[in-house]
């Protein structure tokens, strides 16, 4: 069964979307099974991913809405070597649209399930807002990844998204977790950084990935390029970053099923 990840933030401008794109990248390098599902109206993960959203005939609107099966709407990014169910602009009507239909926040969770079985790892690419895409993107989803940066501000919008998960896990997804947090855009030269970081540390303790993803001209590049970091310039800083990140989820996941190996084999 696949590891479903919900990259969420309700605030914008954190690196949520490149987080998605090099995470997607580097579990696909490492010999996962990987899709992207971009479920941001903006569209920047399929750009990122090398898809030209403008030119998509099909997208996760027609999927949410019924109107065409996932599986003959995923297409793949040849430079992250990973599957990616696209967006576009379209994306936006949905909102409106979803209202008025029955299940409306288990839309994109009923359409996972019929292709969960061909990936180790979906990804998703959450919208910077509370909204029902957001909401189908948690209810679909095991766990949370949280990229958030090292300011007053992402505090604050921190308690906001941990009560909205903890809403959605009462009310709609009852196994919705914190994987993690993500400390992006790093500046260890700034005191206020350091001081969140440390804040975030002792109130999250181990949900906070060890991972520092420094500021990097080579992040912000890589998308003109249609291609995640990761794989345009893998030596940067912020691409090692993110493959470090890569190797400490993957770390985690045997963690995680080493008790269950035990049980089994003492059950046995």
């Amino acid at each position: 069964m696949a590891r479903i990840l919900a990259v969420a933030n309700q605030k914008g401008g954190v690196g949520k979307t490149t987080t998605c794109v090099n995470l997607a990248a580097g579990l696909s390098q490492a010999g996962r099974r990987v899709l992207l599902v971009d479920l941001d109206p903006q569209g920047n993960a399929t750009m990122g991913s090398g898809v030209d959203k403008r030119s998509a005939a099909r997208t996760v609107y027609h999927v949410l809405l019924g109107l065409a099966e996932l599986a003959k709407v995923r297409t793949r990014s040849a430079s992250g070597h990973y599957d990616l169910l696209p967006a576009n602009r379209e994306l936006a009507g949905a909102e409106v649209e979803l209202v008025e239909l029955p299940d409306r926040e288990y839309r994109l969770k009923l359409a996972l399930a019929e292709i969960e079985g061909d990936y180790d790892f979906i990804v998703i690419d959450c919208p910077p807002s509370l909204s029902l895409l957001t909401i189908n993107g948690l209810v679909a989803a095991q766990a949370v990844l949280i990229p958030m940066q090292c300011e007053y501000y992402a505090l604050e919008g921190l308690s906001d998204l941990v009560g909205t998960i903890k809403r959605v896990r009462a009310h709609l997804n009852e196994q919705l977790e914190i994987a993690g947090l993500l400390r992006t855009m790093y500046d260890p030269r700034n005191t206020l950084s350091q001081q969140v970081s440390q804040q975030l540390e002792s109130h999250f303790r181990e949900k906070v990935y060890r991972t520092l993803v420094p500021r990097n001209v080579r992040l912000a590049e890589a998308p003109s390029f249609g291609a995640p970091a990761v794989v345009w310039d893998p030596s940067s800083k912020g691409a090692q970053a993110y493959l470090a990140l890569v190797e400490e989820i993957l770390g985690r996941e045997l963690q995680a099923a080493a008790p269950e190996s035990v049980a089994s084999s003492e059950g046995a």
